[in-house]
This record gives C-alpha cells, sequence and structure tokens, in this order.
C-alpha cells in the first residue's frame, strides 16, 4: 500500500459537520488500493485502546484516488479517531495524527475536539431545490421603450454586440417575461448589476443605491420582487465590492482633490496627482481599468459603507441574496463581516462568491455558501463540448471537485455551463474535436443539461442557453434574448422543462447522494447514482457519436429488482441481474431503480 498518499485532517474538507451531534469524515488513499477502511473511535477522554469500529464507504474515485467517507455520531461531541486501512494485497497499515504506521500506536489519534464547534454553517434550506436562471438585464426583454439609452440597437439587430453596445432590457422587460420562467421551472432568479452606471454591464457602479434609469425605478424592482415570489421564485442581485466606477462620488472626490480628498484612502492610490490615462495613478480591476477604481475594503469607512449597501436592498426590496463580484480579490475580513450581517438578518439570504478557481478557503461557513462552480464548467466543456477529455478524466474531475469541498458547500453551487462571461456552451461545441462536419452540437447540449440537471448543487441556466443561443466570448455571449418562436430551437426549450420537471419530482435528484455507477472508457460512457432515503434514481451518458449496448451490474450496495424509465428515448430493462440495453449516439437514460 502506498502510504504517501494516504491523506487526511481534521478539518474541512476531511471533517464536517452534518447534523446536531454528527459529523462526516473523510480519508483519501491511492486509486484501487484499499479494499477495506475502518474507522475507529471514542470519546476523547476515554483511556486509549477503547474504541467502536465504523465500516467507511467508498465515495468517490478520481484518476489517482480513492475517497472513503462516513457519518459519525457523537453523544458528548468530543471524538477520537484512527483509520485502519486494509490493502487489496493483504497488508493492513493505521493512520493517525503521526502519520501512516504498521503501529496502532505509533500512528497516533485524530481529534473533533468539539463537533458544534466543527459547523461550517447552513445554506439556506431552500438551496437544494433551486433552479437558477441568469439575466443579463440590458439583453433579456425591453418593457419601457421610453427609458432606452441614447443609440440603442435594434434587439433584433443582424450584427454581432460590440462592448458598448445598449439594447434597452429593462426591468419592466423582466416582469412581463416571468410567467415565461415559472413555466420554464425556474426559482431563483439571479441578476448582474443593476445599479446606477453608465456601462450596459454595470459592473462600474455610480451609485450603489439607484436603480440605473435605463432599467428602470426603486419601484420597479420591488414589483419585480414582489411578483416573483409571488410565483415562488427568488432574486438574488449581483453586488460590486471589489471596485466602483469612476463616477463614484468618493473617486469624484478624488480626482478633483487628490492627496487632500477625504476619500483618498477608499482607493489604492500609487501616486499623486491622480490620473487615468495612459495608465491610471492608482489600482484598479483587471489590467489598467481606469474607470474601476478598486476599493480598499479592509477601511472601516469602506466597509460600513459597502455593509450598508447589501443591508440596505434586503430590507428596502426583500432580496432573497447576494451574488458576489471578484469575491477572491477582496480580503476575507470583510467577506465574514458581510456573512455575519447579512445572516444576522435572516439565516435564509444566499451568499455565492464569483471565484473562478478552487474555493475552499471561502467556503468554512463564515463566507459564502457557495460560489460560481466554474471548475464544473471546465470539466462539463471539456467532456460534452470540447470533447478534449474522456470519461474516466471528466468523472475523475468531477469527484475531485466535490471532494474539495463540504456536503453544504456543494449543495449551495451555482453549477453553470455558460455565463455572460464565457462563449456560450452550444458555440463550444462547434469546437469539438470529433465529427468533422457532424459534430451534433445540439444533442451534446442536451446531454450536459442533462448531466447539469441530475448532478448535486443547483442548476445555473445563462439565457438563450435553453433555446439554443450561441455567442463568442464577450461581447458575443451577451446577445439579445430570442422571442421570435421561428427563431428559437424549440426542441431544446422542451428537452430543459422536461428535465426540471424531472428534477422537482424526485427527491433524490435535488438531494440525494451521489455515487459513481460505472465509468467505460471504449465508449466514452458512464453512469451515476442519485439515492435518498428508499428512492434511487440511476443515470445513464454515452457522450459518443456511436450507439452503444449496455450490460450493466447494479451499482454498488443498491439491490434493483426492477426499473421504470423516467426519461429518455432509448429502452432498458432489468433482466437476471443486470441492466440491459442501448443508448443511441450522445443520448442519456434516467431510470428509477426499484
Amino acid at each position: 500500500m502506498q502510504k504517501e498518499a494516504i491523506y487526511h485532517i481534521n478539518d474541512i474538507p476531511y471533517l464536517f459537520t452534518v447534523g446536531e451531534h454528527e459529523v462526516k469524515i473523510r480519508i483519501r488513499a491511492k486509486r484501487d488500493e484499499v479494499s477495506q477502511c475502518t474507522l475507529l473511535h471514542s470519546d476523547r477522554y476515554q483511556p486509549p485502546g477503547h474504541g467502536t469500529s465504523v465500516q467507511l464507504a467508498l465515495a468517490a474515485t478520481t484518476d489517482l484516488h480513492d475517497y472513503f467517507e462516513g457519518v459519525l455520531y457523537s453523544d458528548t461531541g468530543r471524538i477520537r479517531y484512527q483509520f485502519l486501512l486494509s490493502g487489496k494485497d493483504g497488508t493492513q497499515v493505521w493512520y493517525g495524527e503521526y502519520g501512516a504506521s504498521d503501529s496502532r500506536g505509533k500512528a497516533g489519534y485524530f481529534h473533533c475536539a468539539s463537533v458544534a464547534a466543527s459547523d461550517e454553517g447552513a445554506p439556506p434550506s431552500w438551496v437544494k431545490d433551486a433552479v437558477v436562471y441568469q439575466i443579463f438585464p440590458d439583453r433579456f426583454a425591453n418593457g419601457n421603450p421610453a427609458i432606452d439609452p441614447d443609440n440603442v440597437r435594434s434587439w433584433t439587430s443582424p450584427e454581432e454586440p460590440e462592448r458598448d453596445s445598449f439594447y434597452g432590457g429593462d426591468l419592466l422587460g423582466i416582469i412581463g417575461k416571468l410567467p415565461y420562467l415559472h413555466d420554464l421551472g425556474i426559482n431563483v432568479i439571479y441578476m448582474t448589476p443593476v445599479f446606477e452606471s453608465p456601462s450596459n454591464h454595470k459592473y462600474d457602479t455610480t451609485d450603489y443605491y439607484s436603480i440605473d434609469p435605463h432599467f428602470g425605478q426603486m419601484e420597479d424592482l420591488k414589483r419585480l420582487v414582489k411578483e416573483a415570489h409571488a410565483l415562488n421564485m427568488r432574486v438574488v442581485l449581483d453586488a460590486v465590492f471589489n471596485h466602483a466606477g469612476d463616477r463614484f462620488f468618493a473617486f469624484q472626490d478624488l480626482l478633483i482633490n487628490g492627496a487632500d480628498s477625504e476619500y483618498k484612502d477608499w482607493f489604492f492610490v500609487d501616486r499623486f496627482p491622480i490620473v487615468q490615462s495612459p495608465s491610471p495613478s492608482y489600482e484598479s480591476f483587471g489590467i489598467h481599468s481606469p474607470t474601476m477604481p478598486k476599493l480598499n475594503t479592509g477601511n472601516p469607512e469602506v466597509m460600513r459603507y459597502l455593509l450598508d449597501v447589501a443591508k440596505y436592498w434586503i430590507k428596502e426590496v426583500g432580496i432573497d441574496g447576494w451574488r458576489l463580484d471578484v469575491a477572491n480579490e477582496v480580503d476575507h475580513r470583510f467577506w465574514r463581516r458581510l456573512r455575519e450581517e447579512i445572516k444576522g438578518i435572516d439565516r435564509e439570504l444566499l451568499l455565492v462568491g464569483e471565484i473562478m478557481h478552487y474555493a475552499g478557503p471561502w467556503l468554512r461557513g463564515e463566507q459564502f455558501d457557495g460560489v460560481m462552480n466554474y471548475l464544473f464548467r471546465d470539466a462539463v466543456i471539456g467532456f460534452f463540448a470540447k470533447q478534449s477529455i474522456t470519461a474516466r478524466a471528466f468523472v475523475g474531475q468531477i469527484e475531485s471537485i466535490r471532494m474539495q469541498y463540504t456536503d453544504h458547500a456543494n449543495s449551495s453551487m451555482f453549477n453553470l455551463i455558460g455565463s455572460h462571461d464565457t462563449e456560450r456552451f452550444l458555440t463550444a461545441c462547434a469546437h469539438g474535436e470529433w465529427g468533422w462536419s457532424e459534430k451534433q452540437e445540439v444533442a451534446r447540449l442536451k446531454l450536459a443539461a442533462l448531466f447539469q440537471l441530475t448532478y448535486t448543487g443547483m442548476p445555473f441556466i445563462y439565457y438563450g442557453d435553453e433555446v439554443g443561443m450561441t455567442g463568442g466570448e464577450d461581447p458575443g455571449c451577451r446577445k439579445p434574448m430570442i422571442w421570435d418562436d421561428r427563431l428559437r430551437n424549440t426542441s431544446v426549450l422542451t428537452h430543459y422543462k422536461e428535465l426540471i420537471s424531472l428534477r422537482k419530482q424526485y427527491a433524490a435528484l435535488r438531494e440525494g447522494e451521489f455515487k459513481e455507477w460505472f465509468v467505460d472508457e471504449a465508449t466514452n460512457s458512464f453512469g451515476f447514482i442519485r439515492r435518498l432515503d428508499g428512492q434511487c434514481v440511476g443515470i445513464v451518458l454515452n457522450n459518443s457519436p456511436d450507439e452503444h449496448p449496455f450490460k450493466l451490474e447494479a451499482p454498488r450496495g443498491v439491490a434493483i429488482h426492477g426499473v421504470d424509465k423516467l426519461y429518455g428515448s432509448d429502452e432498458f430493462e432489468w433482466d437476471r441481474g443486470l441492466l440491459t440495453g442501448s443508448l443511441s449516439p450522445y443520448h442519456a437514460v434516467i431510470l428509477l431503480l426499484k
């Protein structure tokens, strides 16, 4: 057994609270080396040698590692524990705080001194049921042409958008389309910024307390939230606290008064006098973005101002949470304070950070509930769209991402396949490596959506993906929403509706455990189950341009007596201990395993 591959720490994500008096404990080992993993535990004040054994289950497999986990109950909330790993080669290894050893005593013990202290903060109870829809307000629907910006483009213009294009979308337009979103099955609307700003994207805020006049007025946002709530839809707004716009009052004062400005410490000034070109004399968002000066959130005055902004829109309008822009460039102390104050209003308010890489430091329960799960998107794009990775690598990546976080964090992820910052998924499919002129882009979009809508976490739909919109990187991905039925892909729309409905119908698809079923590298196919209490749903996907037959044994730990097909055009049956059937190219089947 390769001892160097064994790893555990008594901290997130290897130890975390899952309920009162309960913690989940994980350990990692080299792939395919461990046949059994036993956890021995006791109250940490009992004499050494005492303890109860628990068998940990194989929870995930990546390219390199297996992960075992189990839930431990403790009356006292104080746990001392060790692992005993039995190898497939017949060896046994003890593992504790001192490392791997052939001797139990030399391995040492791990400690969970207090189960309550390990609680990383539960997310809102509603995240398990959420299906999120992202709206870029200028491009979704125009409900009031009277407030359009100057030089607004025709909604149906064949020209590609430019970075400074305006199309006239507004809050009344969104209100008018709430029945469409409700019919689709959406229950969470996330809008990119709506506050006053000179740009179409509004990430350069002029006034954090005013709705942009080209979007509407305060009463329009109140009406939107009220009518959304009446349809059992929540509304999440976008907060830009990393930087402001250069028309923001504090920065204008700095431009005018320079070193004498009372707001000079609200920003990161490199030198005086303040200049914006040819390069800014202050820190800004990105590389030389003079219109977006970076805010000093470590300054107590800035912190108080922004915290008050966040609370104002919750109390004044009744929004249900915030998506937090460029969250990884803001200091952790600010986010901890934000969570404390927002959750102090209502623990059911959602906080999701925009982080495009590993986000563990922000997901310890004292900052965000979840993040924009770009690692998920990277894997889905690689497997379904660009076809740059095959089934084993894809499942390994997905499992690795899942094992990086706690159950609470995984349930609170915005699992996106596209956004206003990325090329459209259907466009990415055109770059696929297989098929030459027969790439079957729409079939692959449908397959990716099926995986997204049956996976753990919050499915996140970027406006227009559900009708087959295309577009490259920004600004190409920000075309106006297609409302003309003649130009929409209705088969894709129907696909989304049916899958969202199925997710709502079966609790296992929303909050059940996720378990790999099989991976077939040769056919580029894989399967997994979602299981909750007595309900078990199996999903089999064929990400291949060929039809493939399947003869599958029951998933590990699942007894099958029969199957009901819940979704898919291909037929499967349970016969003499095997699930048999075939899948058409780029197709999947969803089965209720009975």
